[in-house]
């Protein structure tokens, strides 16, 4: 259900490596929430990093709130970089388990096949 790994890089690193990573393979960066910073300006005592990368690519998006536009509220995907114990770790829940959560259209398959595929992709490149 999770596609997570570990990197050798910093934390500053490997986020500035995801961000290259998905725009080399075709997606657009969104918005990233930087959740650590967020939490610590707020008076939370939030030691770790994190932050979480909204990405799409608008052709597979398009299809899939096609075929559900209930699954709207699915997208975009997600990557998220984040520290914890002294590692670096950079995951996603992976689209294929969650869509099938979601949606039984058989359509949907080998989009989100597509779409998990090109993700693991920008995960293994910014490790």
């Amino acid at each position: 259900m999770y596609y997570i790994v570990e990197s050798r890089k910093t934390f500053a690193q490997a986020a500035e490596d995801l961000d290259a990573a998905v725009r080399r393979n075709g997606f657009g960066v969104l918005h990233v929430h930087d959740i650590g910073a967020t939490l610590r300006s707020k008076g939370v005592p939030f030691e770790r990093e994190c932050k979480v990368f909204e990405i799409c690519n608008p052709r597979q998006a398009a299809q899939v709130m096609q075929a559900d536009m209930r699954l709207n509220m699915a997208l975009p995907c997600r990557i998220s970089v984040y520290t914890g114990g002294g590692q670096t770790s950079i995951g996603m829940i992976e689209p294929d388990h969650l869509l099938r959560m979601l949606s039984d259209d058989p359509v949907l398959q080998p989009i989100a096949n597509e779409v998990e595929t090109q993700m693991r992709r920008m995960i293994d490149e910014a490790r």
